[in-house]
């Protein structure tokens, strides 16, 4: 039977890709605070920044591309039953072949009904997204993302497919954004090794399971990790 293989990314592992986040000093988040374009607030006080924000966003996520941390982590389907829980909302996994993808935080290339959560539409082409654009229902439609200070819809399904893992692989996240951050401990098995790759220092304090943390980028770390595994799971057989 293959191994259940969980792998919980952030940021990080798209780092490398060259998609730049909200605590980085350069790149699209430089010219906005966090406040003015990723609240609900902010979307119902500033909805036309809010959305050019987030159209910015697409457009320049088109020129990315998944990089070897990306592969590594899709290529493990070859061999184990792999589930990517992800706060990315990057479609980088998908574009390097992962097929069992959880988007915690949303999805940047898609967007549903202010109203009704449940419409929710890809953008099939370009990366635009008209200001006064409605759905089935005449309702405006929003980023489907999760912002600051919303719930995240996918956290128990998320928590239910960590319980079941055989290993957790954690890549490129601080460990500090809840709720997302707490998946690490819903491992129902104590004994669970848990695979850490991250050039930081994410906290790791309150972990009891078996920890080894690889201090590399995503994009080396990874790949090396992987092929560790395989390594080892293959002398199991």
């Amino acid at each position: 039977m293959k191994k259940r293989i969980v792998v919980f990314t952030g940021a990080g592992v798209s780092a490398d890709s060259g998609i730049s986040t909200f605590r980085d000093s350069d790149g699209l988040w430089a010219n906005y605070r966090i406040e003015d374009v990723c609240t609900p607030e902010a979307l119902k006080n500033n909805r036309a920044q809010v959305i050019e924000f987030y159209n910015m966003r697409r457009k320049e996520s088109l020129t990315k591309r998944p990089n070897a941390g990306h592969i590594a982590i899709a290529q493990m389907e070859q061999w184990a039953d792999v589930c990517v829980i992800t706060q990315n909302v990057d479609n980088l996994h998908e574009q390097a072949g992962s097929t069992n993808i959880v988007h915690l935080h949303g999805e940047l290339m898609k967007l549903r009904s202010e109203v009704n959560p449940e419409l929710v539409y890809d953008i099939n082409e370009g990366w635009e997204q008209g200001l006064d654009d409605r759905g089935e229902d005449g309702e405006l439609l929003r980023p489907h993302i999760v912002f600051f200070g919303e719930d995240v819809p996918m956290f128990d399904i998320a928590s239910r497919i960590v319980e079941q893992a055989d290993i957790l692989i954690v890549v490129g996240t601080s460990l500090v954004v809840y709720p997302a951050a707490a998946l690490v401990y819903f491992v129902r098995d104590k004994q669970v090794p848990i695979y850490l790759v991250d050039p930081g220092t994410p906290d790791i304090s309150k972990i009891s399971n078996p920890l080894k943390h690889i201090k590399e980028r995503g994009a080396i770390g990874v790949p090396q990790l992987v092929e560790q595994l395989r390594a080892e799971l293959e002398c199991e057989e």
